[in-house]
C-alpha cells in the first residue's frame, strides 16, 4: 500500500508542475492518451517491448495530434487516437483484446462530448473493427446512450461500420493468458491482467473537450461482465469548462466512485486543480479496494496523470510540442510552458 502512495504522490507532484504558467501559455490543442495501467514496474518489460509500447503511443499521439493541427475537432482527435490503438495487439482494445472465460472477445467503447454533454457508448460487440466507431455512431444516430449485445452489433451494421471476423480481434499472447487463467485463476478473475483500457481526452482549437476509452475488459470476465469503460462518469466522462476523463483500471471499483465524473465535480464545486482532483480521485477508489489510474484534460490544454499501480501505458501531446510517452509511476511528463 506503502508504494501505491508514493506512486500517487510522485504522479500527483509530477502532473501539478506546470499548473502555474498553464493560464499565461494555455496551448492551442492539447491531448493526452492512456494504454491502461496496472502491474507495469521496471524490469517487466524488455528493451524491445518498452519500445514497442512507446512507439504504439506516439503513433496514436501523431493520429490524434494531425487531427487537431488542422483544426479539427476534439472528438474527431480522440476517435483517430483511439483508433490507432484499437489496431495495435499490444493493447487489450480491438485487436489483442483479452479473451471471456467461454474463449471470446467482448468488446466495450465509449465516447463524450463535453460541449453537448451528449455520449455514446457500446457493451460486448463483438465484430466491429473500432468499437469506438460503434459508441460514436450511438451517440450521432440514435436516441440512445448505451446498446449491449447483440443489439448493439446490429446496430453497428445498420449504421455500414466496418465488421470482421471475430477471429480479427485474436492474438496469441491474450489466448495464452486466458489459458494460464483457466489453470491458475478460475475461482476468481486475473490480477495481472485486468487493467487493459485505452483511452484518449482531448481539447481542440475552439475550446471543446472531449474524451473516449475503449476496452477487451478483463481476462476471464463471466456471465456478460461490462465494467467501467463505456459506463458514462464511471470510465468516461467529458464537460467543457471542467475536464475531460477517461479512466483504467478495476472496473467496479471506478464505477462505485464514479471516478470519471469526480474529477470534473472537484473541479468545479471544490475548486480543486486538475492534477490534485485526478489524484484525490484515485485515492477514493483505492480507498475501497481499487486500483488504477485515469487520464484527465482540463479547459485550458493542461492535462493530468494519476494512478496508484507501479504504471501505465500513458503520452501528451499540444500544439507546438512533440508527443511524449511514460510508461512507469515515476515517469515525468514534461507539460508545455
Amino acid at each position: 500500500m506503502r508504494g501505491r502512495y508514493l506512486a500517487g504522490l510522485i504522479t500527483l507532484a509530477l502532473a501539478s508542475a506546470g499548473l502555474g504558467a498553464a493560464s499565461a501559455d494555455a496551448p492551442k490543442w492539447s491531448l493526452a492518451i492512456h494504454g491502461g495501467a496496472g502491474v507495469i514496474e521496471r524490469g517487466s518489460l524488455s528493451l524491445e517491448q518498452e519500445k514497442a509500447y512507446r512507439e504504439g503511443l506516439d503513433e496514436a499521439l501523431r493520429a490524434g495530434a494531425g487531427v487537431l493541427d488542422k483544426g479539427g475537432t476534439s472528438l474527431d482527435a480522440a476517435t483517430a487516437a483511439i483508433h490507432v490503438l484499437e489496431d495495435n495487439p499490444l493493447f487489450n482494445a480491438g485487436r489483442g483484446a483479452v479473451f471471456t472465460a467461454e474463449g471470446r472477445n467482448e468488446l466495450d467503447a465509449a465516447i463524450m462530448d463535453g460541449r453537448t454533454l451528449k455520449a455514446g457508448a457500446v457493451a460486448g460487440i463483438t465484430r466491429t473493427r473500432h468499437p469506438v466507431d460503434a459508441a460514436r455512431a450511438v451517440m450521432d444516430h440514435s436516441p440512445h446512450v448505451m446498446l449491449a449485445g447483440e443489439g448493439a452489433d446490429r446496430f453497428s451494421r445498420e449504421q455500414g461500420l466496418e465488421q470482421v471476423d471475430p477471429s480479427w480481434f485474436r492474438t496469441e499472447k491474450r489466448w495464452q493468458q486466458l489459458l494460464e487463467w483457466r489453470k491458475n485463476h478460475q475461482a476468481r478473475l486475473d490480477p495481472t491482467h485486468r487493467y487493459g483500457t485505452v483511452g484518449a481526452v482531448a481539447l481542440d482549437a475552439s475550446g471543446n473537450l472531449a474524451a473516449a476509452t475503449s476496452t477487451g475488459g478483463m481476462t476471464g470476465k463471466r456471465w456478460g461482465r461490462i465494467g467501467d469503460s463505456p459506463v458514462i462518469g464511471a470510465g468516461t466522462y467529458a464537460r467543457n469548462g471542467q475536464c475531460a476523463v477517461s479512466a483504467t483500471g478495476s472496473g467496479e471499483y471506478f464505477i462505485r466512485e464514479s471516478a470519471a465524473r469526480q474529477v470534473c465535480d472537484r473541479v468545479a464545486y471544490l475548486h480543486r486543480p486538475l492534477a490534485a482532483a485526478a489524484q484525490e480521485t484515485i485515492d477514493s477508489v483505492g480507498a475501497i479496494g481499487g486500483d488504477g489510474g485515469l487520464i484527465a484534460m482540463g479547459p485550458e490544454g493542461m492535462p493530468a496523470f494519476a494512478l496508484n499501480s507501479p504504471g501505465m501505458y500513458r503520452g501528451q501531446v499540444a500544439a507546438g510540442s512533440a508527443p511524449q510517452t511514460a510508461i512507469y509511476a515515476d515517469e515525468a511528463l514534461p507539460v508545455k510552458k
